[in-house]
Formats: structure tokens, C-alpha cells, sequence
């Protein structure tokens, strides 16, 4: 029985870190495109179904907000330096997490 425990709780951690690193490579930093400024590499994002992290390690706050696939337009917010903010997530629907983008730092003040 002590083996079967001790198998099946190895089993479970190793399943556990997998997920946990494949959770952390998926976190990543958006170029953002057209005229808008350039998202710089620290701040990063990591999607999910229900909450979409916007983390910031850059040494200022900065103004983001998440783009999505269907269009959904969320309010910018700000993220203080070293921190971090949850926006929605892509949802059960089909939708995506396309980035972030920097928004003006006038908008919405």
C-alpha cells in the first residue's frame, strides 16, 4: 500500500510540474503592432479561460489593456511596477487572448 501511495503521489507531482512550466512558457510579452508604442519586454501576460494575469516588472507602473480575438473591448488599466492585474479571461465561447497593448497614459484620467 506505502508503494502505491508513494507511486501514485510521484506521478501527481510530476504531472503537477509539467503543468506548472507549460503555465509559465505561455506567459509572454506583446509586441503590439500599428502606431501604437511598443510593449516593452517587461511587462508579460499569461491567458487563461477565466482571468487574463497582466504581470509588470518593470520599475514604473504602466497603463495596459488585453486584446481579444472577438473584439471585447475592456477598460485600460494601470499595473504598478513590480505587480500585477487580472483581467478577463478568453472564456468557454471560443475566444482568444490576442496581447496587450500600452494605452495613452491621458486616457480614461
Amino acid at each position: 500500500m506505502k508503494r502505491f501511495l508513494r507511486s501514485t503521489f510521484m506521478a501527481c507531482g510530476a504531472a503537477l510540474a509539467i503543468a506548472a512550466s507549460a503555465t509559465v512558457a505561455h506567459a509572454e510579452s506583446q509586441e503590439s503592432t500599428g502606431n501604437e508604442a511598443p510593449v516593452p519586454a517587461c511587462l508579460t501576460y499569461s491567458p487563461g479561460w477565466r482571468y487574463t494575469f497582466v504581470m509588470n516588472d518593470c520599475s514604473t507602473a504602466h497603463r495596459v489593456k488585453v486584446l481579444y480575438g472577438d473584439g471585447t473591448d475592456v477598460p485600460c488599466q494601470e499595473v504598478a511596477a513590480r505587480n500585477w492585474f487580472t483581467f478577463p479571461g478568453y472564456g468557454t465561447t471560443g475566444n482568444t487572448v490576442e496581447g496587450i497593448v500600452l494605452c495613452d497614459p491621458t486616457e480614461g484620467a
